[in-house]
C-alpha cells in the first residue's frame, strides 16, 4: 500500500461539517427504528406466510458476504445479515441500520455509533458492541484474498500503511467508537455496503471461516435453512426478528436457472414467482402479459471488456486503444439490450456524481484500430483468449453471445480470439489472479459513490482483489486518494473527472454498456422494490394470491 500522505487540517475540518450534516439528516432517529423495507405506515401488520421462489442466473459463491465481491452472494445475504447503516429503499442515501444513530468528532476522525437494543442473531447470541468489534477485528486481521472488499474500501489491513481504520472499540453494551487514521469522505456509505454486514461471532468461532460460508448466521429478517449447490438456497422467516411484523413471507427459495429463456418459461409456468436476468427482448411481452409484471432496476452499472495489462500484447497502450476502436458497441446494444442500455464511455455510469461527460468515446473504426496495431508492432495481428461470462449478469444479459460479436470484430482487424469460459466461481478466481488475456465482466455500484467504481476497480491498491486488469498509474492513484478525503463535492468531482481522462487515454478497459436490468414477477407480488445496488431486501415483499 502506498498511501503515506499528510492531510491538511483544513480538509479535516471540512469533513467535520459534512459528516455532522450527514448525522443530523440520517443518523438521529429518536425512535431508534430502522425504516428500510417499510413503504407506508398503513402497511399490513402481518404477511401471507407464503413462499417466494426467486429464479436467478447463477449460484452464490459464498454466503459470507465479507469474503466475496459477486452479486449472487449479496442477493441472498442482504436478507440474512444487516449492516450498521443501510441505504434507502430505492437509492443510496444512508439511513440507520443496526446502528440507530451516529456522531462524528470535530476532526472527522472518530465516529460514535449508538446501536439498536434487543437485537439477536439467528443462533440466539445477543447483538451488541462487542459483536461489532469482533467483526471488524476479523476483517482487519485478514488479507486481500480472504476479505477483498475490506481491502478495497478501507485501504488495506491491520499494519498496512494505508489502512484507514485505526481502532474499533466497545464503550458499554450498545456504543461503538471507530477511529480513522485519516478522513474518508465515503466512510458512512462504505459501512452500509452488503459485505460489511455483522455476523454472529459465536457462529464464526464455533464453525471457522470456511464452514461459516456454508452456514451463515446474521440478524436479518430471514435465517438460513439449506444450500444445494448449483440448484437452490432456502431461507425462512426469523421469528425473533427485531423489527415487528417483518418479514411478510414465510420462506424464500433462490433457484439457479442459468438459461434466461428457461428462467422466463419457469415464471410463466408458475414454477417460480420472481426472475432476474430477463432478456431485454422479452420486456414487451412481459408487459403485455396480464399474469406478470415487469420491474426495472435503477441503472448504476457498467459492463466492460477488461484487458490484463501485465500480459502481452496488452501491456502496450496502443493495442488497448486499438481494441477500443475495433468493437462495435452500438451493434451489441442493438442486438442484446433492445434499447435498454447506453453505450459506455467511462468506467462509471452517468448516474453517479463525478461522471465526465466531456470525454468522447472511442468511435467504432476498424481502420483506425489497424493503424494503431501497426504502430504498436502488431500489424499482422495476434492470437488471444477472450473470456466470456458463463452466467447472465445485470450489466450483460448474455455474455457468450456478446463475446461472439467481439470475436468477429477482432477478426476484422486481424486478431484471432479464442472464446473460453469457466464455471462462475472459477472464472472470477482466475481472472482476479491475472490469468486472462481479456475478460468480460462488469460492476454494479455498491454505494453510489465514484470511489466505488474508479478506485475499487482501477487503482493499484486493489490489484488482486477488484482490479482484475492489474492496471496501475501513479497520477490516478494520487487523484483517488485525494478525492477520498476531499469533502467539497465540486472539488471531488473535478478530481474524478481528471482521473477519467487519464483512464480513457490508458484504456485498460473497453467499456461496453450501462444497462437497465430487468426483472419479472407474478402479478400477485407486492412490496418488491428493485435496488440500484442489485441487492434486494425482501422483508416487505408479500404474495397476495
Amino acid at each position: 500500500m502506498r498511501k503515506g500522505k499528510v492531510w491538511s487540517l483544513a480538509i479535516m475540518l471540512l469533513l467535520v461539517f459534512s459528516t455532522v450534516l450527514a448525522a443530523c439528516s440520517g443518523g438521529d432517529n429518536e425512535s431508534g427504528e430502522k425504516d428500510k423495507g417499510k413503504n407506508t405506515s398503513e402497511q399490513s401488520s402481518s404477511g401471507s406466510g407464503e413462499t417466494l421462489v426467486f429464479g436467478r442466473g447463477g449460484d452464490s459463491t459464498s454466503l459470507d458476504p465479507s469474503r466475496t465481491t459477486e452479486g449472487e452472494t449479496f442477493k441472498v445475504t442482504i436478507n440474512l445479515f444487516e449492516t450498521l447503516l443501510t441505504f434507502e429503499d430505492e437509492g443510496t442515501a444512508v439511513e440507520p441500520g443496526l446502528a440507530k444513530s451516529w456522531e462524528p468528532s470535530e476532526d472527522g476522525l472518530t465516529y460514535t455509533f449508538e446501536l439498536q437494543e434487543g437485537v439477536k442473531f439467528h443462533d440466539g447470541t445477543d447483538f451488541n458492541a462487542e459483536a461489532v468489534v469482533k467483526n471488524f477485528e476479523r476483517w482487519a486481521s485478514g488479507d486481500a484474498e480472504k476479505f477483498p472488499y475490506y481491502n478495497s474500501m478501507f485501504g488495506g489491513f491491520e499494519g498496512d500503511e494505508g489502512h484507514v481504520i485505526e481502532s474499533v472499540t466497545a464503550e458499554g453494551e450498545h456504543t461503538v467508537v471507530i477511529k480513522l487514521t485519516r478522513p474518508q469522505a465515503p466512510f458512512l456509505k462504505n459501512l452500509a455496503m452488503d459485505m460489511f454486514a455483522i455476523a454472529s461471532p459465536t457462529a464464526i468461532e464455533e464453525q471457522g471461516d470456511d464452514d461459516f460460508e456454508r452456514n451463515p448466521v446474521g440478524t436479518g429478517p430471514f435465517k438460513f435453512v439449506e444450500w444445494k449447490p448449483n440448484d437452490s438456497i432456502t431461507i425462512e422467516r426469523f421469528d425473533d426478528y427485531w423489527q415487528e411484523d417483518f418479514p411478510k413471507l414465510e420462506k424464500v427459495i433462490f433457484r439457479s436457472i442459468p438459461d434466461n429463456a428457461a428462467r422466463l418459461n419457469a415464471l410463466m409456468a408458475g414454477e417460480i414467482d420472481l426472475a432476474d436476468g430477463i432478456n431485454p427482448s422479452d420486456g414487451a411481452s412481459i408487459e403485455g402479459n396480464p399474469d406478470l409484471q415487469l420491474f426495472e432496476r435503477p441503472s448504476m452499472n457498467v459492463g466492460y471488456l477488461g484487458l490484463t495489462v501485465t500480459r502481452e500484447p496488452f501491456d502496450n497502450k496502443l493495442v488497448r486503444q486499438a481494441m477500443n476502436h475495433a468493437i462495435d458497441k452500438q451493434s451489441i446494444i442493438d442486438a442484446f439490450f433492445e434499447g435498454r442500455a447506453d453505450i459506455a464511455v467511462n468506467p462509471m455510469p452517468p448516474s453517479v456524481s463525478g461522471y465526465n461527460d466531456e470525454i468522447e468515446g472511442y468511435e467504432y473504426n476498424p481502420e483506425k484500430a489497424k493503424e494503431l496495431l501497426e504502430e504498436a508492432g502488431y500489424g499482422d495481428g495476434f492470437e488471444m483468449e477472450l473470456w466470456a461470462m458463463p452466467v447472465p449478469r445485470p450489466y450483460m444479459p448474455d455474455g457468450e453471445k456478446v463475446a461472439e460479436v467481439i470475436q468477429k470484430n477482432l477478426a476484422d482487424i486481424g486478431i484471432t480470439a479464442k472464446i473460453v469460459s469457466h464455471e462462475w466461481a472459477t472464472y472470477l478466481e482466475l481472472a482476479s489472479k491475472g490469468d486472462a488475456d481479456a475478460f468480460m465482466l462488469g460492476w454494479t455500484g455498491d454505494n453510489g459513490d465514484p470511489d466505488n467504481f474508479l478506485y475499487v476497480l482501477l487503482d493499484e491498491d486493489n490489484i488482486g482483489s477488484n482490479n482484475y486488469t492489474y492496471f496501475k498509474n501513479d497520477e490516478t492513484h494520487e487523484l483517488f486518494i485525494e478525492a477520498q478525503t476531499e469533502v467539497d463535492e465540486e472539488k471531488r468531482i473535478e478530481l474524478y473527472k481528471k482521473a477519467q481522462e487519464i483512464l480513457h487515454e490508458e484504456a485498460p478497459w473497453v467499456p461496453l454498456a450501462h444497462s437497465i436490468p430487468l426483472l419479472a414477477g407474478s402479478k400477485d407480488i407486492t412490496g418488491f422494490l428493485p435496488h440500484p445496488t442489485g441487492s434486494d431486501l425482501l422483508s416487505n415483499v408479500d404474495i397476495e394470491r
